[in-house]
């Protein structure tokens, strides 16, 4: 929303300030409410369509029935028939060849929304409290930095306009044709079957024009240039001002139409004049600075003391084996322990190495130990098994065995 009292007016032939004491009407001091836009162009955008739907006997034109079971085949229905490649096939189903789709698209579908009516005067009235604030219009896309103000009001003989060639002129002069001509270059075919559906090319939104006189020759003279669109003050369409649901949309009035806002819209004294019943939207807060507020004398004078919180435990247990110093409390010779244990790894880490190579030599020592027996084992086994061939070869000769 934007608070701005007064506004200047352009010429639309030369582009020159004619006045500057044209006051903003009060729709621009609405709250900018996104919220609302967004979920009431959602709805209103559905209005649009047309119910489209699949043929009622799509996918069960078909001479099928299920063969039943007994035949180690699904229970899903079967073509009839022999002698074709059809017959035997499966049918009807949604996961059959040439089947149907599973729940139809159907025409009678609720396709259309209702909308309230003065939620959707306060998105239309939010759209163009938005359309006045620059950083709005710039982060959507539009190219402003040659226009001389937001909202950009131009005098009555734009309305007069029956060329095309006189627009641009116009358009260029107050700095609006950089819009234009972003349209022009982000023009782009769309991707997809819109292409054959009369929505080949895909375009940018530009200015949209506000005027007021309804014998006007203006349409005739911008309905050729990209991305620029027109509208009466009088039928303001929310899917113009705020085109995707985005806030934001670059407009140009005429000054009679931004003169007209105040009855179309009313004021915050007055309400409509042309909306039976209607009155602007109001902001809850009137003064953004909450901490100031809350930190007024008027609002401290009447709150209560902050509260101190009770401690209900003063004494928490705690769990020896888990907390060291409960542990020593209850065990005053756990703490050397403790300590002894530490100690004693220490004591193992610094004297690994030394204890590596110590064990390293008793096992050699062991093996060379072992080897010697095992050497002298050999040795005695060989000997006494020599000795008992000597003594069987003696009796052999002396005839005592044979």
């Amino acid at each position: 929303m934007t608070t701005r009292p007064l506004v200047a007016v352009f010429d639309a032939d030369d582009g020159k300030t004619i006045n500057s004491r044209v006051p903003l009407p009060a729709v621009f001091s609405v709250p900018v409410r996104a919220d609302i836009v967004q979920d009431i162009h959602t709805n209103v955008s559905k209005n649009r369509r047309q119910g489209q739907g699949v043929n009622d006997q799509a996918g069960m034109k078909h001479s099928a029935e299920s063969w039943g079971t007994g035949r180690a085949v699904a229970r899903i229905p079967r073509v009839s028939g022999s002698g074709t490649h059809r017959s035997g096939q499966a049918a009807f189903g949604n996961m059959c060849r040439k089947g149907r789709m599973f729940a139809p698209l159907k025409t009678w579908r609720r396709w259309h929304r209702k909308v309230n009516i003065k939620q959707k005067r306060h998105a239309v009235a939010a759209s163009l409290a938005a359309s006045a604030i620059v950083p709005l219009v710039q982060a959507r896309g539009h190219r402003i930095s040659n226009v001389p103000e937001l909202p950009l009001v131009v005098s009555d003989k734009l309305e007069s306009y029956d060329k095309t060639k006189d627009a641009v002129k116009f358009l260029k002069r107050v700095g609006a044709y950089d819009d234009v001509q972003k349209v022009i270059d982000t023009k782009a075919i769309r991707a997809g079957k819109g292409k054959l559906r009369n929505r080949r090319y895909r375009l940018r939104k530009g200015p949209l024009v506000v005027y007021s006189n309804e014998n006007t020759t203006l349409r005739r003279a911008l309905r050729n240039i990209p991305g620029v669109e027109i509208t009466n003050v009088n039928r303001l369409n929310l899917l113009q001002l705020a085109p995707g649901g985005q806030v934001g949309r670059f407009i140009i009035y005429t000054e009679s139409a931004f003169k007209a806002l105040n009855n179309v819209f009313g004021t915050y004294k007055a309400g409509s004049q042309q909306k039976d019943g209607y009155n602007l939207n109001r902001s809850v807060m009137t003064n953004a600075d909450l901490a100031r507020i809350i930190n007024s004398n008027v609002i401290q004078s009447v709150v209560r003391n902050a509260r101190q919180n009770q401690v209900l435990h003063t004494i928490q247990k705690k769990n020896p084996l888990k907390n060291n110093n409960a542990l020593f409390r209850l065990n005053p010779y756990a703490k050397t322990a403790k300590a002894n244990a530490k100690k004693a790894q220490e004591d193992a880490i610094k004297n690994k190495k030394a204890n590596v190579v110590q064990r390293r030599k008793i096992s050699k020592a062991n093996h060379k130990g072992s080897a010697k027996w095992i050497s002298n084992y050999r040795k005695n086994i060989a000997q006494a098994t020599k000795a008992a061939k000597e003594e069987e070869i003696d009796w052999i000769n002396q005839g005592l065995i044979q």
